[in-house]
């Protein structure tokens, strides 16, 4: 019975202490975004399950994107480099430096 209750117990703070989401906020420097770019790379960005579509923010003036993401699904570089793979550096992160 004791052994039970043990495996309740253990089961139930497991299940408690286990992350499930984890969104953070993330602003992209974009250096040579204009308007005719931010399609491809709200596109490329929303191809990542871990990006909330809704959050993706673009300021034309400053040339960044401003996004939420779940962490527990994607990384910040991950965005990085699917902006670069669509032609555009992205936080230092260039076409040239990942071979494209």
């Amino acid at each position: 019975m004791f052994r039970i209750f043990f495996c309740c117990v253990f089961a139930s703070l497991v299940a408690c202490g286990c992350r499930r989401v984890d969104e953070r906020s993330f602003t992209i420097s974009v250096p040579q975004m204009d308007a005719a770019a931010t399609n491809t790379i709200a596109k490329a960005l929303a191809y990542y399950s871990g990006v909330r579509k809704d959050t993706i923010r673009f300021d034309l003036e400053r040339r960044e994107v401003a996004l939420v993401y779940d962490s527990m699904l994607v990384a910040e570089k991950n965005l990085e480099f699917a902006i670069a793979e669509k032609g555009f550096a992205a936080n230092g992160v260039t076409p040239a430096s990942i071979g494209k």
